[in-house]
């Protein structure tokens, strides 16, 4: 399985990559946080790191660690817009339970 990128998710990542004047691609992984043990990181990379995994959907590459790989095997990251509010969106299998407030996940 992979990790993908919607084609809303793809465009918003290339117009923040392009604002910042470049980049390789987008890193996606975890970190332990929140009530429910797990929270999902995004940042930009402009050098990937050894052991990273790469995908790519859409012109745009997604970079992912060894151990966060774990986590988000089978995840799909979209861009949604709800009336005011817009932001990234992940569906992943692997989560059993989130917290109330959509912050943190555990699997």
């Amino acid at each position: 399985m992979a990790v993908t990128l919607t084609e809303a998710a793809a465009n918003r990542v290339r117009v923040f990559l392009e604002k910042r004047g470049g980049g390789l691609g987008l890193r996606l992984g975890v970190k332990t946080s929140g009530c429910s043990g797990m929270a999902y990181v995004l940042e930009f990379v402009d050098t990937s790191d050894d052991g990273d995994q790469m995908f790519e959907n859409h012109g745009v590459k997604v970079f992912i660690d060894g151990k966060s790989m774990t986590y988000l095997e089978g995840t799909q990251l979209d861009f949604v817009k709800e009336g005011l509010n817009e932001g990234f969106s992940f569906s992943n299998p692997n989560v059993k339970d989130a917290c109330g407030c959509g912050e943190s996940f555990h699997v």
